[in-house]
């Protein structure tokens, strides 16, 4: 009875008081600094950082234990790489295949060979430099997502490459993870492990096993686990469902380890990915949420504690160079790599600056080649120190595309060698438009973006006899309407010379179908300058930006949040049988509540701004 009582006790965790107390202590110092780096508009990242700095063994007052948040900082790891792999869309890479591909290679590649260089200059060993280089190459997938969707530029076709991007980066850890363990080095001789014939064998014996690993789990994994989740959904148990997805999780990333040799993080991802096969991937997703959002903060909480403060007054030179790897290497291969591929200087400025900094990967990439005694403990500083400053300054750069791009379309040079390829692009892909949109006679309705909206606007509007001519970024979709023998432009619609290509001088109807567009009012201000007799209407998401689009001489304003709650309002008063003029009066009187009515003019009488049918 006692030695039950006492296990009981244990248990409970009374008898196990340090992770208790660093669980504690982890998580109200990064509560703390998450809300504080929050309150100042910054990541919350950098508040978990240096809430493990505040409990590393480095600074005063309370000391966590680093072998135990160590330990639950592989959890964190796991839930992280099962996130990724559950949220893995290979369609999202295709649509920007061209320069998504090439680019987190190429820029990859830049920033590892410019680490090696400047590091082996400061006294280390090449194998290290090129190590810490790969670790630095990968962006934070956290903070890039944040930022985008904070400006509203996730839905863009900026946003779309620098997230391709991203994609590619993710594959390239994943793949970084499984060359790692098989180049590691004896820690008494500094020799690798694998050396001559036999370090080919063991090298081809990992790829064998690795490709046994990818087999079965997927192969095997797409079919039983999928049928046991739907099993499990039956039992209408959330609790038990929430532990099936953690247990997938964990079981296949440890069952890789174990039997395969494998990274738990490799094993973690293909099990997201097995996961996200089956019809309740998205539940999988929302309640594997909560778990991996509390580990990944204390995976970050167990990497500040790595850093030790002093590192970087002993060691300035280390440091610096890690800044100015993440903050201006790679943002300038990024930069150069989006040019060259043709994509104009607002997505490559984007990419870059999404770019300029690092985060869990980083981190992750670390701690495998540190176990590996690939990586001296020097490196695992310099990251967390990069890291830190490189997160906190990324939102102030994204506030500050517009001078950057401003400032090189001052330097016409720049601007030349940085455009010129997007501006030749755009002069093949829109000659054969801007001689189909001379040809029309009539008034005509520019529909800017072809997305699910935009194809239902052109859709309604051709069906109602008007004429209308695309703008959009896909390169693919205006191939694509061209060929179909349709008047379809290729660029930024923002930009003047676009909306000239469209033809906005003898436009009737300008429609903005695209979410988020910076500079919305001012590009309806621009639209009427340059034809005042244009009806512009667009969509926003936020009831907030009535106002200002109003002032800039929007038509019409469609609210996302306001229309939806309306349509589902609507469906459900109809369904009670009301009659349609009561619904009417309803849907009147919220519209002027809410101020949803922003920017709706009277119809116009003269015949000259609709179709000849109508």
């Amino acid at each position: 009875m006692h030695d039950l009582t006492i296990s009981l006790t244990l248990a409970a965790g009374v008898g196990n008081l340090p992770l208790l107390k660093t669980i504690a202590a982890g998580v109200a110092a990064a509560w703390i600094l998450g809300l504080l780096t929050q309150r100042f508009g910054l990541s919350p990242i950098v508040g978990y950082l240096l809430a493990g700095v505040c409990i590393g063994p480095h600074t005063p007052g309370f000391v966590g234990d680093v072998a135990l948040a160590q330990e639950l900082a592989e959890i964190g790891v796991i839930l992280l790489m099962f996130g990724v792999g559950l949220h893995f869309h290979l369609d999202e890479l295709l649509a920007v295949k061209r320069v998504a591909i090439p680019g987190a290679i190429g820029q990859s590649l830049l920033a590892t060979l410019a680490a090696m260089a400047i590091f082996h200059f400061l006294g280390w060993s090449l194998t290290s430099g090129i190590v810490l280089g790969m670790a630095m190459a990968v962006a934070s997938t956290v903070v890039l997502l944040r930022v985008l969707m904070d400006r509203q530029m996730l839905s863009t076709s900026h946003g779309h490459v620098a997230v391709g991007w991203l994609i590619v980066e993710d594959i390239l850890t994943v793949l970084l993870l499984v060359m790692i363990p098989l180049f590691a080095l004896d820690p008494t001789s500094g020799q690798s492990k694998l050396a001559g014939t036999e370090g080919l064998i063991a090298i081809g014996f990992a790829f064998l096993k690795l490709i046994a690993m990818i087999a079965i789990v997927y192969v095997a994994g797409s079919r039983v686990v999928p049928w046991i989740l739907i099993r499990v959904t039956q039992l209408r148990s959330g609790e038990l469902f929430t532990l099936t997805v953690l247990v997938f999780s964990i079981a296949i990333a440890v069952g890789a380890a174990a039997a395969f040799d494998a990274s738990p993080a490799l094993g973690a991802f293909l099990a997201g990915m097995v996961v996200a096969q089956s019809r309740v991937s998205h539940q999988a997703a929302a309640d594997a949420l909560p778990l991996r959002h509390t580990f990944a903060v204390l995976f970050f909480v167990a990497v500040g504690m790595l850093l030790d403060p002093r590192f970087i007054l002993q060691e300035p030179g280390l440091v610096a160079a890690g800044i100015a790897i993440v903050l201006i290497v790679k943002p300038l291969a990024a930069l150069a790599i989006v040019a060259i591929c043709g994509y104009p200087v607002r997505t490559a400025l984007t990419v870059a600056i999404g770019l300029a900094q690092i985060g869990e990967f980083s981190f992750i990439v670390a701690q495998a080649a540190s176990e590996n005694n690939l990586l001296p403990p020097a490196g695992m500083q310099v990251l967390v120190s990069s890291a830190i400053v490189s997160i906190t300054l990324n939102p102030m750069l994204f506030k500050g595309m517009d001078r950057m791009e401003s400032f090189l379309r001052g330097i016409p040079w720049l601007w030349k060698l940085l455009n010129g390829r997007h501006e030749k692009r755009l002069v093949g892909l829109n000659d054969q438009a801007q001689q189909r949109v001379a040809s029309i006679d009539k008034p005509l309705a520019i529909i800017a973006g072809y997305g699910p909206v935009g194809r239902v606007v052109d859709a309604m509007l051709r069906d109602a006899k008007f004429d209308t001519v695309i703008i959009d970024m896909n390169v693919d979709t205006v191939r694509n309407l061209a060929k179909a023998g349709r008047a379809a432009v290729y660029g930024d619609c923002t930009l003047p010379p676009i909306l000239e290509a469209a033809g906005i001088q003898k436009a009737a109807h300008l429609v903005v179908t695209l979410p988020g567009v910076a500079g919305l009012p001012q590009l309806v201000m621009s639209v009427l300058e340059t034809n005042p007799k244009v009806e512009v209407t667009v969509r926003t998401r936020y009831l907030a930006e009535g106002e200002a689009l109003r002032a800039a001489g929007a038509w019409y304003v469609v609210f996302e949040e306001g229309e939806t709650g309306l349509a589902l309002a609507k469906h459900v008063i109809e369904r009670r049988g009301v009659e349609d003029a009561t619904v009417s009066k309803l849907l009147s009187a919220i519209r002027t509540t809410w101020k949803m009515d922003v920017g709706a003019a009277k119809p116009r009488t003269d015949a000259s701004n609709g179709p000849a049918a109508i």
